[in-house]
């Protein structure tokens, strides 16, 4: 085992352990029996069958998002457009399911690749902005996503809009092969679970065990010294866009095909940005990335019981996780000061 895996286990668990220790203290302050509450975060998660299948649904558009960020930010990249990039697949995967004819098999694969292409091109062009017209990736990823978030509701009460109806709850239901297939009366999302491993596998490999994955390091390390040494920072740009999006597209085909069977306006449902944090959370590396998400899955799943039961704000749930990040980003820029002391301190002391 490489030996730097204890210290990074150690990275991740203490923030998370301090953590909990003041979501204990914050529930407290409101008044609430905190290790109820955590018990039941718990229960709500991970206590059934059901609950289990509720966490994975949430857990892969979530992890597939921050698989895709690993490669964005990898090249120096805030792409803050993957939520466009998921919604752009899921108009792409929505567009398959109402005007592709054929059995079940065909026409979800048809969805995928449909989604994995729109999210694809919807990222690309955040990257031309980019590299061909000088617009930051933030702004132009945030400009992109409003765009795609309209594009949605424009289908959802135009073109796409339920018989007689112009409501902004989605359109009609799918036909019955456009849906993704689950496994037992719990519904397991089995299909989906798999295409993230694959995808989480498939970007740890690219950025651990390829020359494209450390040349995208290079540029992301430095953009103008890679490009004196030869290598083409523009075209590697784009890809790590393309990625991401792909990425991306294929979580907005899931949610449309798996967990709404129709399009609806919030269809990314905020993945794209609580991706960031997992990213974040996870130190940019992509071996850590689908436990995390998971954590955040299931705190986000399991955080409906605090009003159910306990007549809580279920955005508490938003707080525990914000508590973690932030924690992450204190303690990593302590560590950060404490390295550059201790270089410093050595550096005097050299003759």
């Amino acid at each position: 085992m490489n030996h730097t895996w204890p210290s990074r286990l150690l990275g991740v668990a203490v923030p998370l352990v301090l953590a909990l220790v003041v979501s204990v203290v914050l529930l407290q302050l409101a008044g609430a029996p905190p290790f109820e509450a955590l018990r039941l975060l718990g229960d709500g998660s991970v206590g059934s069958l059901a609950k289990i299948s509720d966490t994975l649904s949430a857990w892969v558009p979530l992890t597939l998002a921050a698989a895709g960020l690993v490669v964005t930010f990898a090249a120096g990249l805030w792409n803050i457009g993957v939520e466009g990039q998921i919604v752009a697949g899921a108009i792409a995967a929505t567009w398959v399911a109402r005007e592709m004819p054929g059995s079940a098999p065909v026409v979800i694969t048809l969805m995928l690749v449909a989604g994995v292409v729109g999210g694809l091109l919807w990222a690309l062009l955040a990257g031309v902005l980019k590299t061909r017209g000088g617009v930051n990736e933030i702004f132009g990823g945030l400009g992109l996503d409003f765009v795609a978030s309209g594009l949605a509701i424009y289908l959802i009460i135009g073109p796409w809009k339920r018989e007689g109806i112009a409501s902004t709850s989605g359109t009609d239901l799918f036909r019955p092969e456009a849906w993704m297939p689950t496994v037992g009366d719990a519904q397991i999302p089995v299909i989906p679970v798999v295409l993230t491993v694959l995808a989480v596998v498939l970007v740890y490999v690219l950025m651990r065990g390829t020359r494209f994955g450390l040349r995208l390091k290079a540029v992301g390390k430095n953009r103008r010294s890679a490009h004196l040494l030869g290598i083409p920072t523009e075209r590697y740009t784009l890809a790590a866009f393309m990625v991401c999006g792909a990425l991306a597209g294929l979580a907005g085909a899931i949610l449309v095909s798996s967990v709404f069977h129709k399009l609806v306006p919030a269809v990314s449902g905020g993945y794209g940005f609580l991706g960031i944090l997992v990213v974040l959370l996870a130190g940019y590396r992509a071996a850590w990335i689908a436990p995390i998400a998971l954590f955040f899955a299931a705190v986000a799943v399991g955080s409906t019981q605090l009003s159910l039961r306990l007549d809580l704000d279920s955005s508490l749930g938003g707080v525990l996780q914000g508590v973690l990040v932030l924690l992450v980003i204190l303690l990593g820029g302590w560590r950060a000061v404490r390295s550059r002391r201790s270089t410093e301190h050595a550096a005097q002391e050299e003759p």
